[in-house]
């Protein structure tokens, strides 16, 4: 996507986002303190979300080196690097807003699973005052880290369902019920997400959690299609991997939780916007049973 066409569709979401909110809001004949912002949210909007689909690490130099100097024509009101900083953190429910509008419709298939988001070195956690009251320590494939755990729901296209920050030592379990309330069909998830309580909940009201079994656990028969559709995990695994990499929603420079936010929804809007996402392609006769 060009930036000409992500300009244009933030813009587009900006202004009935703006029409919603009018409504909403208490009327008020006082005027708002502090000066004026020379860019439009739409123009802040798609600097940061554009920064993640660049080939930049750093959003500082991102800015100074590429927007200052090449994008002058596209954004004429540019102001300094510190004062855009200020007017990030002046986006952060728009931001939101368009990420939700971004979501997918479930199509039957999803797969679910939480990534490490450290906010700090290890070594640097007792020292550590950002997060504080916010992140917690928690355990990964990896080892421990401090930070929070970003769950996502996607599906068999590699698209978006559902999104949900909590802190490093929460439950993978916990928020699941409420991040797969729109979604239906069948779910799967990896070993940390068997619940029967959780299970049945889900099952209730039309979705059917799968996930492989421990091994102090009794085999059960499966049909073909979940067994092989179960194996395709990969998929979210290889989305977690690019939003790190590519979209790099995770890194230790934030000094204030609003950056934070700012950083991680347009990391995952800019995800959203990528033309080819990792997906799976199947084509089985269903019903049939496979033994674990």
């Amino acid at each position: 996507m060009s930036l000409l066409e992500l300009f244009c569709d933030v813009d587009d979401f900006c202004k009935d986002y703006q029409k919603w909110l009018s409504k909403k809001e208490l009327k008020s004949k006082k005027n708002k303190a502090g000066p004026k912002a020379n860019l439009a949210p739409s123009e802040i909007m798609t600097i940061v979300i554009h920064f993640h689909q660049a080939s930049y690490r750093n959003f500082k130099h991102y800015y100074k080196s590429y927007v200052c100097k090449y994008l002058r024509k596209e954004f004429p009101k540019l102001v300094s690097y510190n004062r855009f900083v200020e007017l990030k953190e002046t986006v952060v429910l728009p931001l939101a807003a368009y990420l939700r509008s971004r979501f997918a419709k479930s199509s039957g298939i999803g797969f679910v699973d939480s990534t490490a988001l450290a906010v700090c070195h290890n070594q640097r956690i007792r020292r550590h005052k950002v997060f504080k009251d916010l992140a917690a320590r928690g355990k990964s494939t990896m080892g421990w880290f401090y930070g929070f755990k970003l769950h996502i729901i996607v599906s068999d296209r590699g698209e978006l369902l559902a999104v949900r920050l909590t802190p490093a030592n929460v439950d993978d379990r916990k928020p699941l019920e409420f991040m797969s309330k729109d979604i239906f069909g069948k779910l799967f998830g990896d070993k940390g997400y068997i619940s029967q309580v959780l299970f049945e909940k889900l099952f209730q009201r039309g979705l059917e959690l799968i996930t492989n079994i421990r091994k102090n656990m009794k085999n059960s028969l499966m049909k073909i299609e979940d067994k092989l559709l179960l194996r395709k995990r990969f998929i979210i695994e290889t989305i977690n991997d690019q939003l790190k990499n590519i979209s790099q929603i995770e890194h230790s420079r934030h000094r204030r939780p609003v950056n934070f936010a700012v950083n991680l929804l347009a990391g995952l809007i800019a995800y959203t916007h990528q033309a080819k996402k990792a997906s799976i392609n199947w084509g089985i006769e269903p019903d049939l049973p496979v033994l674990f």
